[in-house]
This record gives structure tokens, C-alpha cells and sequence, in this order.
């Protein structure tokens, strides 16, 4: 008896041990690259950009951006919240650009696009200066997260660190070697396996999250053991482990 119990200890010190060191982020010594850089989100279908055109003529610029959106009511108050104001990116690609048209941004990032927006601009207006940016940029956590979500960014730079630290942390249950980042490619989904208890995360193409992408945080195997041993099936087992000791013991004295 005394070599089973001494037996269960030490497995449950290795266990423990392995536990700990599961749950410890960046526990490795994977060289880190440093040259790792986000070029910015890239455009995709329903994506709505804001685009403003600047420059010293106001004048000249006035019809290359959209009218301010105001909903006022006869007490001179703003009922309601106010949808912003930008170009939805239509299923083909295309947004439609004041005086210039149609402009196909789907699988671009930012510089690109503002580079053709600027040489078709300036054959209007002289040094024109242009900025853009994603309105409803946001991302989606699910799974063994505090406060799972889908989340707002308004910068258009977000890390899988950051989306997770956002949303609470992982739970003490959450899978951290095979975390799932669910990415659209040229309309396809593509899926992508991130291990944060591994510094290679840094050099991982899912490190800076592009828009609508979504992280799901797996259950690790003590959270779905534990949804196996339910209460129903849990008295069971304990009777079962018992009657085995108690019938190891009396065939031990005899």
C-alpha cells in the first residue's frame, strides 16, 4: 500500500510540474526575428474605408470627400447613434471613388492604395495628401477566454497578445500550444496554429491580426476530462475507485 500511495505522489509532482511549465508563456529559446513588420490590414469585401483628400485648396479637394452625415430633428438634437460616413468595399473589390470612379482595393494594404489614389488625384489637384483607414476594423475571440467577444480596434494594429490580453487572458483551462487563428485569403478561410508558450509566436504571419479574423482558445484536456466526469457519472467512478481499495487491502491482510 505504502508503494502505491509513494507511486501516486510522484506522478502527481511530475504532473504538476508539467502543468506548471504548460502555462508559463514564452517558455523557450527560439531566436526571435526581429525584421518581423506589418504592412497594415489587408482590404477585403464589406470593409468600409474612410478616405480623406487634403490640401492647401480646399476648394479643389471639396469633391473628392464625402458630405459630414447629421440627423438632426426640430429640438436641434442627434437622435440615435450616427453611422459613419465611408466606402463600403462592394463584393467585386471596388469602391466607388468621387470624380475618379471605380477603384478595385480588394488584397491591397493602405500604401497601395493610396499611391493610385494619389496619381489619379493630382491630375486635379496639386499636391494632394491622403489618408485612409478601416472603420470597422475588429477582430473575434472565443473559447477558454475571461471575456470572450468580438472587439472593436481603432488603430488597425492589433497583436494575437493583444486580442487575448483585451479579452481577459486565457483561463487556467485554455489549450496554449494550439491556439486557432481563422484568416480570409483571397475569399478563402485559411487556418492557422499559434503555440504562445513558444517565442517562434513572434515570427508567426498571424502575430499582427488582420481584420474579421478570429481566435478560438481550445480547451485543454483537464477542462474536457472534467466536463466528461459530470455529477451524474462522478459518484459512480468514486465508488468504483473505492471499492478497488478497499478490496486491494483485503486481499493484501489475507
Amino acid at each position: 500500500m505504502k508503494k502505491i500511495l509513494l507511486t501516486c505522489t510522484i506522478i502527481l509532482i511530475a504532473s504538476s510540474c508539467r502543468l506548471g511549465k504548460s502555462v508559463v508563456y514564452f517558455n523557450d529559446d527560439v531566436k526571435i526575428n526581429n525584421e518581423v513588420k506589418s504592412l497594415g490590414p489587408i482590404i477585403q469585401v464589406d470593409d468600409l474605408l474612410s478616405i480623406n483628400v487634403s490640401s492647401l485648396d480646399q476648394v479643389s479637394t471639396a469633391p473628392f470627400n464625402l458630405p459630414n452625415s447629421t440627423v438632426i430633428t426640430n429640438t436641434g438634437y442627434v437622435l440615435g447613434s450616427i453611422p459613419p460616413v465611408g466606402y463600403l468595399v462592394d463584393g467585386n473589390g471596388d469602391i466607388n471613388f468621387p470624380v475618379i470612379g471605380k477603384i478595385h482595393v480588394q488584397g491591397e494594404n493602405r500604401f497601395e492604395i493610396i499611391s493610385e489614389l494619389e496619381n489619379k488625384i493630382k491630375e486635379y489637384v496639386s499636391h494632394p495628401v491622403i489618408s485612409l483607414r478601416i472603420l470597422n476594423f475588429k477582430v473575434t475571440v472565443l473559447g477558454e477566454v475571461n471575456r470572450p467577444g468580438t472587439i472593436t480596434i481603432p488603430n488597425e494594429k492589433v497583436t494575437i497578445l493583444e486580442a487575448i490580453g483585451i479579452s481577459g487572458d486565457l483561463t487556467i483551462f485554455g489549450e496554449r500550444k494550439n491556439i486557432l487563428v481563422i484568416r480570409e485569403v483571397n475569399g478563402e478561410k485559411k487556418q492557422f496554429s499559434v503555440n504562445i508558450n513558444s517565442n517562434e509566436i513572434f515570427n508567426s504571419p498571424v502575430y499582427y491580426l488582420q481584420q474579421n479574423d478570429v481566435i478560438y482558445v481550445k480547451p485543454n484536456r483537464v477542462k474536457i476530462n472534467s466536463s466528461v466526469l459530470n455529477t451524474s457519472n462522478a459518484g459512480v467512478i468514486i465508488s468504483a475507485i473505492s471499492l478497488f481499495l478497499t478490496s486491494y487491502v483485503i486481499i493484501t491482510k489475507n
